[in-house]
């Protein structure tokens, strides 16, 4: 659950009223999705309390399904996030004690629909802890064995991890179960262990991979796949702040990949639904729709 100081350009520390939104990179991912026309559906645990039943409102007006998210009523909190609007020195402040997430458990895993779906997305997150690090990887054994796409987004997050060490080496683990991987240039070179980041996505590429997608922030990206690699720059915008842009690039991603686009267009499709989040205030509630997507498109070009 986050609370974003208003108006918009206001400190946290300054700030006298704060608005609620649904967050978290997973929930951002499956409403980006459903935004464009997808199906997505959250598994994950939430605290048994006015706090989850929020978080499992605010999926169903986004039309992501809950079916598969858990109630825990004891005594894990659903975590909550205080947000600035701001393009420069953004300050965010997470409370993640006994966080309610990392509950998911083996159970919750064993038996989700993976033979109905289009793709198995997991975020680096959730491998920061046990029982949620195990359930992880059941999920993508299960859909390994249902012949399913895995997709990861590496994001790490530094506050979830014991140190950098422990999350190269639980997370070098998934991604080379993994059909697709991204993740930004920092994310690579915490995987490489402070070594060359792109060499790493590189040889993911040529070893296990399908497609690695390694990003560069202002700089654009490189998506790599065993037959060769291509280089794309960004949409140009003025942005409200920096959130949410991984996630809405992930939405737009995979919907153009479901709807039949070329790699290269779907990479397209999801670095400018990047683009428009982060000139919007939120980030599940900055995803744009389809309208909102091809306007932008139309309108703007790579740089």
């Amino acid at each position: 659950m986050d609370f974003y100081a208003d108006p918009p350009g206001t400190l946290i520390e300054e700030a006298r009223a704060f608005f609620p939104a649904l967050g978290g990179s997973a929930a951002n991912i499956a409403t980006a999705i459903t935004q464009l026309g997808g199906k997505a559906a959250l598994v994950t645990t939430v605290s048994k309390d006015a706090v989850g039943r929020y978080i499992q409102g605010e999926l169903i007006r986004y039309g992501v399904s809950k079916a598969y998210v858990r109630e825990d009523d004891g005594g894990v909190r659903t975590s909550l996030a205080v947000v600035e609007t701001r393009s420069e020195n953004c300050q965010s402040v997470l409370y993640r004690n006994g966080a309610a997430d990392f509950e998911l458990s083996v159970d919750q895993v064993a038996d989700l629909p993976y033979e109905h779906a289009g793709a198995l997305i997991i975020t680096g997150t959730s491998l920061a802890m046990e029982p949620s690090r195990a359930a992880t990887f059941a999920a993508i054994s299960h859909a390994h064995h249902a012949n399913l796409p895995v997709i990861m987004d590496i994001d790490y997050r530094a506050y979830s991890w014991r140190d950098q060490a422990e999350a190269a080496d639980i997370c070098r683990h998934a991604v080379a179960k993994c059909d697709i991987i991204i993740g930004n240039d920092e994310e690579f070179s915490v995987l490489a262990k402070g070594g060359d980041g792109l060499e790493l996505g590189r040889a993911l590429a040529r070893e296990s991979a399908a497609v690695v997608i390694y990003k560069k922030g202002e700089k654009g990206s490189i998506t790599i796949t065993k037959d060769g690699e291509f280089s794309l720059g960004v949409y140009r915008v003025t942005a409200l702040k920096p959130t949410g842009a991984g996630d809405a690039f992930m939405g737009g991603f995979v919907t153009g990949l479901a709807t039949g686009l070329s790699l290269k267009d779907s990479v397209k499709r999801g670095s400018a639904s990047a683009a428009i989040v982060v000139t919007r205030v939120g980030c599940s509630s900055a995803n744009p729709d389809l309208s909102d997507l091809q306007t932008f498109m139309a309108k703007h070009s790579l740089d």
